[in-house]
């Protein structure tokens, strides 16, 4: 009699959780999985049939989440004036950051820009020729845009990015009636979390295959590049950085989104152990004690040639990768304004800079790989 009794009970309990779950699995069916993968400052999700894009981070330190109704244009209607919701496709939006530039390039959707600030630093051929057209039109700077232009300009949206708070000129022109969107991309902590941020872009122009399957490119050309890295026999040690001012050098973190490119390209950068995801500001003595024999040079701050460098400190010239010619620099490539292209386009191809990176310091495992943005300071 107890045993079938405590048979009933065990059979009570698989029912009960059995139903359990099965509740549990209705509930979420409402909020649809993100298909986010690395990206940590934007979501898009599916409730209860509605579309949703999430702004997560929108500048350092936000606590602050932005949360957006997706929904579908309709022909021959006023536009939706409500700021929690956006219709798609955009057709005519302003944009703030260069490195919006490549991913609505590879969208194909550069001829909705209608407005950018201060847009000399624009590398793109494609883009740069709608500015000497004039569909672009130039709105003032990323700080300061000029709203008298940009109400005259009526973009369905602006694409904005702040770096330690709510910016102004962005706050202005919400209460002016035009809606904005905070772009966070900057804020990601790895590159693939950088590039994921095309499927933002994705949303805004009803293109989410297309922006799934570009961003799924990249990220098999990077973990296929950080697997042929770790084929090498060899780690060379990496020294990065420079003094750029008060005599204070600036160098990775070592756990910086620049530190997981030079571990995903299976090398020894010296400082791959200390604390932080930002930037270590060190002396040039502490600097030289452990760097002074480092195999390779890569990013010195802002120096274009050897010759900027030991002009700002002859000290520089007493490193072995100066003395090796073992220099590499991303700031020699320029677009025809004299905006650097790397910080225009790597964030958006991380695969490009983590191969860079393989070919500098071990040639033989990309043998028929040419470098794209960096290039031996001379």
């Amino acid at each position: 009699m107890k045993k079938n009794n405590i048979s009933f009970f065990l059979m009570l309990l698989f029912i009960f959780f059995s139903c359990k779950k099965e509740v549990i699995k209705k509930d979420t069916n409402s909020r649809q999985k993100s298909s986010i993968k690395y990206a940590e400052g934007f979501d898009i999700i599916e409730e209860n049939g509605v579309k949703k894009l999430i702004i997560k981070a929108a500048y350092q330190n936000s606590k602050e989440v932005f949360e957006y109704s997706i929904i579908q244009r309709r022909k021959n209607t006023i536009a939706n004036k409500n700021n929690k919701t956006i219709e798609v496709p955009v057709k005519h939006f302003v944009t703030t950051s260069t490195t919006h530039i490549p991913m609505i390039e590879l969208l194909d959707e550069e001829n909705a820009i209608i407005g950018f600030p201060n847009a000399t630093y624009i590398s793109s051929e494609k883009t740069r020729a709608l500015i000497d057209k004039g569909n672009i039109v130039e709105i003032g700077k990323e700080s300061s845009l000029n709203t008298e232009i940009l109400l005259h300009l009526q973009p369905e949206l602006v694409v904005g990015y702040s770096v330690a708070s709510a910016d102004k000129s962005l706050s202005t022109l919400k209460k002016a009636g035009i809606k904005v969107i905070y772009n966070g991309d900057w804020l990601e902590e790895t590159p693939l979390g950088r590039a994921e941020w095309i499927k933002f872009f994705g949303v805004l122009f009803d293109k989410e295959q297309q922006a799934d399957s570009i961003f799924n490119v990249i990220e098999t050309n990077y973990l296929e590049a950080k697997k042929i890295a770790l084929k090498a026999t060899k780690k060379p040690t990496i020294l990065s950085g420079a003094i750029m001012s008060k005599d204070i050098w600036n160098l990775p973190a070592g756990n910086s989104f620049v530190a997981t490119f030079l571990k995903d390209a299976n090398v020894d950068y010296l400082w791959k152990k200390t604390e932080g995801k930002g930037s270590l500001s060190l002396s040039f003595e502490s600097v030289f004690d452990k760097a002074q024999n480092a195999d390779f040079w890569i990013a010195p701050g802002y120096f274009s040639t050897q010759k900027q460098l030991v002009n700002n400190n002859s000290l520089y010239a007493k490193f072995n990768a100066f003395k090796n010619d073992k220099i590499y620099t991303p700031t020699t490539k320029k677009g025809i304004t004299g905006g650097v292209i790397y910080y225009e386009l790597a964030p958006t191809r991380p695969d490009f800079v983590l191969k860079d990176i393989i070919k500098i310091t071990n040639p033989d495992l990309l043998p028929n790989y040419k470098l794209t943005f960096f290039e031996k300071m001379n």
